[in-house]
């Protein structure tokens, strides 16, 4: 599995968005009802719906935020398979600084934690860790 940056791709191309978050200098991590892992705020686009319209609706169901300010980051790649039959496919990387949020969760999400250090136990240890370097590295979890 590799993961790329890219500034830009084609609109069309773009059918992920995951949002690297904190909340009061923590981060914030979702656990799914069915595993015992966490994971970043994220999800697929929807057939008509703008990138952009995309992670706010899947932060707002998978945290619960309701007061936050978010904002693009980067594109992102993730290729699976080998050479004859790999696959690229692209993403939108945001960042969002949650300054509350709701009492009840409304999706497959268990609860929403905080973290002071990054868990352990991530659902997609080949990726996530690497967009959330790529989000500091380039200085946004330090607004």
């Amino acid at each position: 599995m590799i993961v790329k940056f890219y500034d830009t791709v084609e609109d069309s191309l773009l059918k992920f968005a995951v949002i690297i978050s904190k909340s009061n200098g923590r981060w914030v991590f979702c656990k799914h009802r069915e595993r015992d892992t966490y994971e970043c705020p994220g999800g697929h686009r929807e057939a008509t719906e703008d990138i952009f319209d995309t992670a706010k609706r899947e932060l707002y169901e998978e945290t619960g935020a309701n007061d936050y300010t978010i904002q693009q980051v980067c594109v992102y790649s993730v290729t699976t398979g080998d050479n004859s039959d790999s696959k690229e496919t692209f993403g939108m990387l945001y960042y969002a600084d949650i300054k509350s949020f709701e009492n009840e969760l409304h999706s497959e999400i268990e609860k929403v934690l905080l973290f002071d250090e990054l868990p352990e136990k991530w659902t997609y240890p080949m990726i996530q860790p690497i967009l959330l370097e790529e989000v500091q590295k380039r200085g946004y979890d330090e607004v």
